[in-house]
């Protein structure tokens, strides 16, 4: 580590200061038996938890680092409904009753999480897109880009307001675009935490317990067995090396974040801009949140690491700015991995009797993923098929 590394927080997640005297969960201490394991106490992974239980199942749930460890408790902290691709491209690529279905999926699981955490952990500011990034452009394809987008903003509003869905124009100090007011901002790690210390009433979670293969019945750890009729793998990055069945279904990519000092606010909700690839969202303490880049640096970001690159932090250090107005100093820099599937659904399949896998929500599982973790639950118990947003 250079000393300019180990001053700026290299490789230290931003969120993870306010979980307080975080107590976790023992690792696994030899076999065990249950109605389900969850593999992944993430978001999707707790979900699935909480569905088992509900059923009056025994559930035990492990992960190979601490709740949340992964994309779960690294991503931007945005509660934003709806699939990736603004609700229009969903549409064009999946159909409108899948991308609409997702749509209001989400938007109930984000009322059902401000009802179960309240305010403080789910602050409803709404969200706001802009066209490009705030300033003004830099060269004439940063201005043509940003013309484009504004195009593609007035068709998201459109479809938005033919089905209902709350939206308003933006035009203010940061840009022009489009505000979001039914979407929320959180702290990713926080929310996890709380939701886990509740599963944990109901059911057994094993932190720092690494899972070296899964099979019909039975998962198997560094530190022992757990026998289960069902099994729900929920883990996002790394997914298609867990289970290599997937190959080619869920690619793992890697999106990376920093955190500055606070600064003045500017920002009232969470902000995405240049096509959602570039975003940040100001706490109430003044701290920014901001990642972005990866398809500036493709090639190098389809990749298994989690160590943050040089390149891309130079560039998120420039967003960073933007955002804030004015040059801003980083005090934590970290990444995650995170995966992503070739038209955009997330994945909810079985792959082997009683084994399902979900995964692949394309940088954007905060919502979909608890949404993907109890239909693969009701898959296994019920045999109810899945939504259609979701892929099998």
């Amino acid at each position: 580590m250079t000393e300019r590394e180990g001053k700026t927080g290299w490789g230290t997640v931003g969120w993870d200061g306010d979980l307080g005297d975080w107590a976790g969960f023992a690792p696994l201490d030899g076999d065990t038996t249950a109605d389900a394991c969850v593999v992944g106490l993430g978001a999707s992974g707790l979900a699935a938890m909480e569905a088992f239980a509900d059923r009056g199942l025994s559930v035990v749930g492990v992960d190979a680092g601490r709740v949340a460890a992964g994309a779960a408790g690294r991503n931007g902290g945005f509660l934003v409904a709806g699939p990736e691709e603004p609700l229009h491209t969903a549409i064009g690529l999946w159909g409108e009753d899948a991308a609409v279905a997702m749509y209001r999926a989400t938007l109930e699981e984000l009322n059902h999480l401000k009802e179960r955490l309240g305010p403080d952990v789910v602050r409803p500011v709404g969200s706001i897109r802009l066209a490009g990034v705030p300033g003004e452009p830099r060269d004439e394809d940063e201005t043509a880009d940003r013309a484009a987008e504004l195009r593609d903003c007035a068709a998201q509003a459109e479809e938005l307001r033919r089905h209902g869905i709350a939206v308003e124009e933006y035009d203010g100090p940061l840009g022009q675009g489009l505000f979001l007011p039914d979407d929320a901002a959180m702290n990713p790690a926080v929310r996890a935490a709380r939701i886990a210390t509740s599963v944990a009433r109901h059911a057994r979670l094993h932190e720092h317990t690494r899972v070296t293969e899964v099979r019909a019945g039975e998962v198997r750890t560094e530190h022992g067995r757990v026998s289960a009729g069902y099994v729900v793998v929920a883990v996002d990055g790394r997914l298609e090396v867990l289970l290599p069945q997937l190959h080619g279904r869920v690619t793992t990519a890697r999106l990376q974040m920093v955190t500055t000092e606070p600064v003045a606010p500017r920002l009232p909700c969470p902000i995405y801009g240049r096509w959602g690839y570039d975003y940040a969202q100001q706490l109430p303490d003044g701290r920014l949140f901001v990642g972005g880049g990866r398809d500036r640096f493709v090639d190098a970001e389809w990749t298994l690491d989690t160590d943050p690159s040089p390149a891309v932090q130079a560039y998120i250090d420039a967003v960073a700015e933007r955002m804030a107005g004015r040059p801003v100093a980083v005090t934590h820099r970290w990444a995650a991995s995170v995966g992503f599937t070739p038209d955009g659904r997330p994945l909810c399949t079985e792959v082997a009797e009683g084994v399902a896998a979900i995964g692949g929500y394309n940088g954007t599982g905060n919502l979909v993923g608890p949404v993907a973790a109890r239909a693969a639950v009701a898959r296994l118990i019920d045999r109810t098929p899945p939504p259609l947003f979701l892929s099998t």
